[in-house]
């Protein structure tokens, strides 16, 4: 699951960038195409084709952009930058990478059912000699490497080398504190006391909870919940199926009960099934909800939008696990036409000064001089993310384990919200969607 950054239109020395879709952003949509010559000609030698679904004016947009301008200076070559829609990568990864038309570089998702997917079947670089060349291992902390190495199967944790994280996410709690203080409540620090925030909230006519059933934010809290009741154990036999998982453990029936109850209880909107991503992003900027449960993607964004109140964030009380990893991979398609060059821009996206660029405009860097970060709201977030790698309370995301699990996870929660699933046949749908891909890898 990736977040929403802010979209707009982009412009740059070297190519036109085209406006971009990204979990439910209202954009044009673009059709996936590359923008790189055929024929090995000596412009196509000194091009770097770039794809990434960043926004401009969000702190990984506004690092890569000056890694471009850095990367330009350096080596003379120019950058063919499409700004892509993450939807319009998932979907379509397979069929342009398997073809001539595959970028040299371009941000991907991480986890089993995305990069480990693709590295599986041979449509990415196995990229551990230049890892090793660069000494990139040696700027990341292991909890983040995990996302970035992948076996034969395409199960993260392997020994080999198919991407590259220059940024960390988590998922957190966002709170209005205007509306905290006019209705008298503390930051909850146990589970007990945010329930009663969640009440207290629906006593004055509020729904406390901005969320999205259309897309990934009722999944992300489904598997919070899920982690509130989990150890590191569970959270390896679901992620890297050490063990078989049972669909009726405590765990997920939990999360499954307790996303209903939430439902019934006016925590989240009756229309949830209906809402997309930004939808429950901009409800949460607009002040019409006082909670949101997503990622730290949205943090620079809020940053900027956020006008009317003052807000903050604290992780999901009575839980020692989230949800988050290493940002999305730089990966280098095994058909790129000019790697070496996919490399050196690798390589200035985890300089330091790149790195602070992330961290003071509301990302989480993963090789930054912390003298660097001079941004006190860019501190919060940083803290918050250090204070879960410290725990090893990173624990991925919960559509990870199948290719095809998102769409399901996604269909089974919004059957759930609206009523037309119980969950016990939420559970059931998750379970056969899960177990079925998991006994093609066991044979």
């Amino acid at each position: 699951m990736k977040g929403v950054p802010k979209m707009a239109r982009i412009t740059s020395r070297t190519t036109h960038r085209s406006l971009i879709l990204l979990g439910g952003v209202a954009v044009a949509a673009l059709a996936l195409s590359a923008c790189s010559g055929g024929g090995g000609s000596t412009e196509d030698s000194n091009t770097l084709t770039l794809w990434h679904y960043e926004g401009e004016d969000s702190a990984m947009g506004k690092a890569w952009d000056e890694a471009i301008k850095v990367f330009e200076e350096e080596t003379g070559a120019k950058v063919d930058f499409e700004a892509k829609g993450f939807e319009q990568i998932r979907s379509t990864a397979s069929q342009v990478l398997n073809s001539d038309e595959a970028p040299d570089i371009m941000e991907y998702n991480k986890g089993n059912a995305t990069a480990g997917l693709l590295a599986s079947q041979g449509l990415l670089t196995d990229i551990t000699s230049a890892v090793e060349e660069n000494g990139w291992a040696d700027k990341l902390a292991p909890s983040l490497q995990t996302t970035a190495r992948y076996s034969e199967d395409g199960v993260m944790g392997g020994d080999a080398w198919y991407g590259i994280p220059n940024y960390g996410e988590f998922v957190t709690v966002y709170y209005n504190k205007q509306a905290f203080a006019d209705a008298g409540l503390e930051v909850p620090t146990t589970y007990d006391e945010f329930v009663k925030v969640l009440d207290a909230f629906v006593a004055k006519g509020i729904t406390p909870l901005a969320e999205a059933g259309a897309e990934y934010p009722l999944g992300q809290l489904w598997y919070q919940l899920a982690l509130s009741k989990a150890d590191r154990s569970w959270v390896d036999d679901y992620q890297l199926y050490k063990n078989p998982v049972d669909w009726n453990d405590e765990p997920i029936t939990y999360a499954t009960d307790t996303l209903k109850e939430y439902v019934d209880a006016g925590y989240i909107s009756p229309d949830v099934a209906g809402m997309k991503a930004e939808d429950a992003g901009t409800a949460f900027i607009a002040g019409n909800y006082p909670i949101f449960v997503s990622g730290s993607w949205w943090y620079g964004r809020f940053t900027e939008e956020i006008s009317g109140y003052d807000w903050g964030i604290f992780n999901f009380p009575g839980s020692k696990l989230s949800l988050g990893s290493s940002g999305n991979l730089w990966v280098v398609p095994e058909n790129a036409k000019n790697k070496d060059l996919a490399y050196k821009f690798i390589d200035i996206t985890l300089r330091p000064e790149i790195q602070a660029i992330i961290g003071n405009n509301g990302g989480v860097p993963v090789a930054a001089n912390e003298s660097d970060i001079t941004d006190e709201k860019s501190k919060e977030l940083i803290t918050a993310f250090n204070s879960i790698l410290d725990s090893d309370g990173l624990s991925f995301y919960p559509d990870w384990p199948t290719p095809t699990f998102y769409d399901t996870l996604v269909a089974q929660l919004q059957n759930l919200a609206n009523g037309s699933s119980t969950p016990e046949q939420v559970q059931t749908g998750l379970g056969d969607e899960y177990e079925s891909y998991v006994s093609s890898l066991r044979g």
